[in-house]
């Protein structure tokens, strides 16, 4: 069972997602293409202060340590390095690893929502 609440984790896979659409440039057919890409990026991110990677920190931060620990092992049973059966395993290992940068080290995890949706289905939750 975890220690966060199924609609705050689908929360933060919005905000995932939000962060993680800036900087996605997967779908480029040419190198034109990426260089107006690019300057599109960089006015738009002159225009504002990346409200979306601030606003996912802010949340992950907002969170208690013991749920940040189950997020961070959420994120590794998403991203396979344990099975449901070790849920209890990957929680204590996200305990022992647990400090102040939590947030800063999830939202560096490029596929971040992927894993939290995984984790969520793994647990029996519908991601929607």
């Amino acid at each position: 069972m975890i220690e966060l609440n199924p609609d705050n984790v689908r929360f933060i896979i919005q905000k995932a997602r939000e962060f993680q659409v800036e900087g996605n440039n997967d779908d480029i057919e040419s190198p034109a293409d990426l260089e107006d890409i690019e300057a599109l990026e960089a006015h738009e991110h002159e225009m504002s202060e990346d409200v979306s990677e601030d606003e996912l920190l802010a949340v992950i931060d907002d969170l208690e340590p013991d749920q940040q620990m189950s997020l961070v092992a959420l994120v590794w049973l998403g991203r396979g390095d344990y099975d449901i059966e070790e849920w209890a395993e990957a929680v204590d290992d996200a305990r022992d690893a647990w400090n102040e940068r939590t947030g800063r080290y999830l939202i560096g995890i490029p596929q971040l929502a992927d894993y939290l949706e995984e984790a969520l289905q793994l647990h029996g939750y519908d991601s929607d």
